[in-house]
């Protein structure tokens, strides 16, 4: 039987909440609207980035292997570094954590936009900042996930994890549409000097919330092997392994947009920069419906997990079938929404599954499985489309996609007992 809390939420009581309650139930809280806004202006900045440094490469090199090097150089540290990063986290306060983060990658991005000033800077700094930007999202990635436990009352965690992943789409919605506008008007240094004024406003964001509101987990003990103490755990619950096996395959296969996306629609397409932006905005708002219809369910379970990975996998063999880029931007909304309604029903199931003391070391190995395969599946599809061309990493992410969900489906019904159900996460259950 899956591992539970003892503070479980109430899953009768909250279905009984009205439709708008439901979807904005961890609105409630003044902390989380605090962090909503901040988080939602500075990522908006970060996706600006993304776009902006990925256009500068693909330009700059024509490779597409080169911007698989860039994908690999901005999450390989996740790799390396997310399992310790969690285990920092579980020790840490928070909040101070994810300030300090935040000033560190505000640096980083003026870093970025006095080498984008700069006349013909070498490609290499470029690299080597994305290097160090990554070393402090293994970090940051870990941090904002786990405080949003402690901003909300136990039984809006769901509705939070949820729209947490919300903050994230309606951030590359904005983020990219802007990059679009000023890489074709003013150039890349706007970008990310954008970027790094945007971090202001989450910086204020954490100063204004009132510290007494929070719940704060007790800071985990400092014990050797906390590491592997934290992977021996999550084999130890079946809902976990299964689902972050997936997730193995999806983050090395299908979940390398920053890639794909640019070679598709600019080689494959023959579209613009502009093209490449719409495409990514259509993605985008896709990605924040897939976001609230999981912001409703009051009960994630692998099923759900396995239902957003066969829609992103559907979706993903449409993307690749896709005549113009006008209808690449009406596929990639459905690619949206299977992607986050598959991203965000596994983070909530991390969150749900996970006892307190473990949730920063199970959520930084979610990391190192989702954003740390980067470094091995961007390379791999770079190379795909520059030797085949540039439809083929869309296949082989949707045969990723979709295989990722029978193998959920086959081991959640050979593992979780009589007719593949698992018991609803209420109190009685968790005691």
């Amino acid at each position: 039987m899956a591992a539970t809390t003892s503070e479980a939420p109430d899953i009768a009581a909250v279905e009984e909440r009205g439709f708008a309650e439901r979807t904005l139930s961890s609105m409630r809280s003044r902390n989380f609207r605090l962090f909503f806004i901040g988080q939602t202006v500075s990522n908006s900045g970060n996706w600006l980035t993304m776009v902006a440094l990925t256009l500068l490469v693909l330009h700059r090199t024509g490779s597409g292997v080169m911007v698989g090097v860039l994908s690999a150089c901005q999450y390989g540290p996740i790799l390396l570094l997310a399992p310790w990063a969690g285990v920092i986290v579980d020790r840490t306060s928070k909040r101070k954590l994810l300030l300090a983060t935040q000033i560190l990658e505000m640096g980083q991005s003026f870093t970025l936009a006095a080498l984008a000033f700069m006349h013909h800077a070498p490609l290499w700094a470029f690299f080597i900042t994305a290097v160090a930007g990554g070393c402090m999202l293994a970090f940051d990635n870990t941090v904002r996930r786990t405080f949003v436990n402690e901003m909300v009352p136990q039984e809006d965690v769901p509705n939070a994890v949820t729209l947490y992943s919300a903050i994230v789409n309606i951030s590359r919605i904005i983020g990219p549409a802007i990059a679009g506008v000023l890489v074709v008007t003013v150039g890349y240094g706007w970008c990310f000097t954008l970027d790094a004024i945007s971090y202001l406003t989450v910086l204020v964001a954490l100063w204004m919330m009132r510290p007494a509101e929070l719940r704060p987990i007790a800071p985990a003990p400092r014990e050797k092997g906390q590491v592997r103490a934290g992977v021996k755990y999550l084999r130890s619950v079946p809902e976990l392994w299964i689902t972050f096996a997936t997730l193995l395959i999806v983050g090395t296969l299908s979940y390398n947009f920053s890639v794909v996306f640019p070679l598709f629609v600019e080689k494959g397409l023959h579209g613009s920069d502009s093209a490449y932006t719409f495409v990514y905005v259509g993605f985008s708002a896709g990605s924040l419906v897939g976001a609230f219809l999981v912001a409703r369910r009051s009960n994630i379970t692998v099923p759900t997990v396995a239902a957003g990975a066969a829609l992103f996998g559907a979706a993903l063999t449409l993307f690749a079938f896709a005549p113009s880029v006008a209808a690449a931007i009406g596929i990639a909304t459905i690619v949206g929404v299977g992607s986050v309604y598959y991203m965000t029903a596994t983070t909530a199931l991390a969150q749900l599954r996970t006892e307190p003391h473990m949730i920063g070391r199970v959520l930084a190995l979610q990391a190192v499985l989702m954003i740390g395969t980067t470094p091995v599946g961007a390379p791999i599809l770079g190379l795909i489309s520059d030797t085949i061309g540039p439809r083929a990493p869309v296949f082989v992410g949707a045969i990723g996609a979709l295989g990722a969900a029978v193998f959920a489906m086959f081991m959640y019904r050979r593992t979780m007992g009589v007719e593949g159900r698992v018991p609803p996460r209420t109190a009685e259950a968790a005691a």
